[in-house]
């Protein structure tokens, strides 16, 4: 079974700067991105960059860039953007500043389309604008409800004598929303693009890419003095030479370790007949566990988020990949991972 296309929703109050995340997202090096923007006629997401990086779509405006006036046709541009030869890594949806988060949430976890899985859902914040427009006061705001990660943008125009305070409090609102949100502050919006997908190299290839690369320049040049919080997403792999117990990997799954955003690997089970081929990924609390056939390695788990303590996650992680005690897998844990990959749409 080919590998699921994960689909990152971005979402954010109007003028909170999700179309600036959007395009810097885009100029990560060698990415295969699809984008499936709403109210795209007013918003200016960069069409060149997300034309230079795949194949031509048939039948999709503006290169791989989906204009949809509602939610209406999502299923359709997802169908269209999870085709396996245009090879994406990710489909962006950038929804209008109006659409509800959660609502977007469930039309992409519970889409038709069979050749995606969710990707979390990104919630971009005005720091300077934040209580004035999405908090105004009384219950904590529900569109965090649905976030696995809420990015506080515009740092930079808070004044800097109150700047931590404000930044605390916004936390603490978006927390008492949803707990298990992560939470991140930025300028520009300049997420590191590791924390969000896999990107299919760390450079450019050669003769490809040509947008990107020269948008990127542009733009680097362009705000080289603003400077600004521009954190990068640490990451932790520990590789699985050998068949693991399925108890302690569904173990880690439901309980990431601290500050770890998203945790993906390809495995080999123990099922107490023999041996299974998995494929996990967990994104801000959502799990996807898929089977696949089993193959030679690297087998392993990669952690990636903000601040790890990397001693702590690669002791939990390499717990987690431990084999069977005498060749007997605990049963418990082969039946929550088979339920999980039933949840997941993977078969039984």
């Amino acid at each position: 079974m080919a590998a699921r296309v994960p689909v990152i929703a971005v979402t954010g109050y109007l003028g909170a700067g999700k179309t600036t995340v959007l395009n810097h997202l885009l100029r990560a090096p060698g990415a295969r991105l699809g984008v499936v923007v709403n109210d795209f006629g007013a918003i200016n997401v960069d069409a060149a960059l997300v034309s230079g990086q795949i194949d031509e779509p048939a039948s999709i405006a503006g290169g791989c860039v989906c204009c949809l006036p509602d939610t209406d046709g999502l299923d359709e541009a997802l169908e269209k953007l999870s085709q396996p030869r245009l090879r994406l890594d990710a489909v962006i949806v950038e929804a209008s500043g109006v659409a509800d988060p959660p609502n977007l949430a469930r039309l992409i976890r519970f889409s038709g389309v069979r050749r995606i899985r969710p990707g979390g859902l990104v919630d971009v914040i005005d720091a300077a604008a934040y209580f004035d427009t999405v908090d105004p006061g009384g219950l904590p705001p529900a569109r965090f409800a649905s976030a696995s990660l809420v990015l506080i943008n515009k740092v930079d125009r808070l004044p800097p004598a109150g700047r931590d305070e404000t930044l605390a409090r916004i936390t603490h609102r978006v927390r008492a929303s949803n707990p298990h949100a992560h939470v991140v502050t930025t300028t520009h919006g300049r997420i590191d693009p590791a924390l969000v997908f896999d990107a299919a190299t760390p450079y450019d290839p050669i003769d490809e890419l040509p947008f990107a690369a020269a948008a990127r320049d542009e733009h680097d040049h362009a705000h080289v003095d603003e400077g600004g919080p521009h954190h990068h997403a640490v990451s932790v792999t520990v590789p699985a030479a050998h068949a693991v117990d399925p108890g302690p990997l569904v173990d880690l799954l439901e309980d990431l370790p601290a500050d770890v955003y998203r945790l993906k690997g390809t495995l080999v089970v123990d099922t107490g007949r023999g041996t299974a081929g998995h494929v996990v990924n967990v994104v801000g609390g959502q799990l996807h566990v898929a089977a696949r056939a089993v193959m030679e390695g690297p087998h392993g788990l990669v952690a990636i988020g903000m601040g790890l303590d990397e001693p702590t996650v690669r002791a939990r992680l390499e717990a987690a990949l431990r084999p069977s005690p005498d060749g007997r897998p605990d049963p418990d844990g082969m039946r929550r991972l088979a339920r999980y990959r039933r949840l997941s749409g993977a078969g039984a």
